[in-house]
C-alpha cells in the first residue's frame, strides 16, 4: 500500500493531505504550524501509516525547510520538487480552485503519479541549500556594492573628478581597492595640488606603506600634474569630507562582506563531488564556479541534458501549428535568473579571453561572426555550455560512485 503525503507549504504553517492509489483519502487536509511540537506530531502520525510512505512538497524559498528537515531527520522519505512541475500537473478541470487544501491534494496526486521518479532528500542537499543561500546573499551584497560605488563616484566627481580611473590595481582578497583607499586620504584635488609635489610625494609614499601597496617613484608626479587640470565643484570643507569618507566606509564594509561570502562559497562548494570538474571548465573561476554549483544543484535531478537547459531557461521555445513552424523563438527564461546571469558572465569571460581550443568559445565566435544578435548568440552559448557541463559532471559523479563501490 502506498501513502502519498502532499504538503502545501507557506510561511509558518503547512497544509497536509494523505492519499492512496485510486484517490482514497486517508487523511483530509489539515494544517500544521512549523513549531517543534506540531512537527513532532506530524512525523509520529506519518510513521504510523501502514505501507510505503513518501512525502512531497514544493521548493518555496526558505519556508519549506523546517518541515523538510523534520521529516528527513525522522527517517521519512521526503522530496522537494520544483513548483513549476506541480503548477503544470493535472490541470484537467475547467473549474479554477486555488486554496491550500486543494494544492495539498494536487501535490499528493503528483506524488502517486510520479512515485518511482521521486528523489529523496539527502544530507548533501543541506550543503547545497547552504551554498544557494550564500549565493543569494552574494547577489544582495553585489547590488549594494554597485549602488554604493556609483554613489561614491558621483560625490567624488564634485571634489576629485576621475579619481576612480587613476589606478588599475585589482580588488584585494579583503574587498579593498586602491582607488577607494586613495580617495579616503586624498578626497579633494586640493589635497594634492595645494601642498606641492615634494609634500605630496611623501604623503603618497606613506599612504602606500600604510595600506601595503607598492610605491612607484613616477606615480606621485603623474597624479600631481593631472590634478592641476581638474575642476572641483565642491570646496574643500569638512562637511564634504565627512560625507565622502562615510560613503567610503560603507563601501568598504559591503565589499568586505561580499568577499567573505565569496570565499565561504568556494570553501563550501569544494566539499561537493563535482567541484574539481566544474572548476576545470574554461571561463569558470572561484567566483562563477560556486555560483553555478549553487544554482544548478544536484545534477542527478535531471534525466537528460535538455532538462538542465530547460531548468536554466536557455532552451529555445517551440512554436508550431499545422504547416506553420517558427524558425526563431525566444528562450523560455523559466528558471532562476541568477543562473542565467552567471552563464552570461561566463560567456563574456570566454569572449574576452578567447581560448581557441574551447568548443563553447568557438561556437560563440561562429554565431557572432554570422551576425546573430547579442542575446541570441549569448543564449546559444549558454545552452551549449550547460550541455557540456551536464556530460562532464555526470561522468565525474558516475566515476566517483564506481570507485566507492
Amino acid at each position: 500500500m502506498y501513502n502519498a503525503v502532499g504538503i502545501d507549504v507557506s510561511k509558518g504553517k503547512s497544509t497536509v493531505t494523505v492519499l492512496q492509489p485510486g484517490g482514497t483519502v486517508v487523511k483530509k487536509p489539515f494544517n500544521v504550524t512549523h513549531s517543534s511540537s506540531e512537527l513532532k506530531s506530524l512525523t509520529d502520525y506519518i510513521l504510523t501509516l501502514d505501507g510505503e510512505t513518501k512525502a512531497v512538497m514544493e521548493c518555496t524559498g526558505r519556508y519549506h525547510e523546517p518541515i523538510l528537515r523534520a521529516l528527513s531527520d525522522a527517517g521519512i522519505f521526503v522530496s522537494a520538487v520544483n513548483p513549476h512541475l506541480i503548477r503544470n500537473f493535472g490541470n484537467n478541470t475547467i473549474r479554477k480552485v486555488k486554496s491550500d487544501p486543494a494544492d495539498s491534494r494536487k501535490i499528493a496526486r503528483y506524488t502517486l503519479d510520479n512515485w518511482a521518479e521521486l528523489r529523496q532528500y539527502s544530507s548533501m542537499d543541506t550543503t547545497r541549500a547552504q551554498l544557494k543561500t550564500l549565493n543569494a546573499q552574494m547577489a544582495f551584497f553585489t547590488k549594494q556594492k554597485v549602488a554604493a560605488k556609483t554613489n561614491l563616484i558621483s560625490l567624488l566627481d564634485m571634489t576629485y573628478p576621475g579619481v576612480n580611473d587613476l589606478f588599475d590595481t585589482p580588488v584585494r582578497d579583503d574587498g579593498s581597492e586602491k582607488w577607494v583607499d586613495y580617495a579616503a586620504s586624498f578626497w579633494h584635488v586640493d589635497c594634492v595640488r595645494k601642498i606641492g609635489l615634494s609634500s605630496f610625494t611623501e604623503r603618497y609614499r606613506a599612504f602606500c606603506k600604510r595600506h601595503g601597496y607598492k610605491f612607484q617613484s613616477g606615480k606621485p608626479e603623474e597624479l600631481f600634474n593631472a590634478s592641476k587640470e581638474l575642476v572641483a565643484v565642491f570646496p574643500k570643507e569638512k562637511e564634504y569630507k565627512d560625507m565622502i569618507q562615510m560613503c567610503i566606509k560603507q563601501l568598504n564594509l559591503i565589499s568586505s562582506n561580499a568577499e567573505h561570502t565569496r570565499h565561504e562559497m568556494d570553501r563550501l562548494a569544494s566539499t561537493l563531488p563535482e567541484y574539481s570538474t566544474v572548476m576545470a571548465m574554461r571561463g569558470v573561476g572561484t567566483t562563477f564556479g560556486p555560483q553555478l554549483i549553487a544554482e544548478i544543484g544536484d545534477i542527478s535531478r535531471f534525466n537528460h541534458r535538455e532538462a538542465l537547459t530547460a531548468f536554466a531557461g536557455v532552451d529555445p521555445g517551440v512554436n508550431e501549428s499545422g504547416s506553420f513552424k517558427s524558425k526563431s523563438n525566444n528562450a523560455s527564461k523559466c528558471g532562476p535568473a541568477r543562473l542565467r546571469k552567471t552563464l552570461f558572465l561566463i560567456m563574456t569571460s570566454l569572449l574576452q579571453t578567447k581560448p581557441a581550443d574551447d568548443p563553447v568559445y568557438r561556437f560563440l565566435d561562429k554565431k557572432r561572426s554570422e551576425g546573430k544578435p547579442y542575446h541570441v548568440y549569448m543564449t546559444a552559448g549558454a545552452n551549449k555550455f550547460l550541455r557540456i557541463y551536464y556530460g562532464k559532471v555526470k561522468e565525474c559523479i558516475k566515476a566517483q560512485s564506481e570507485t566507492e563501490n
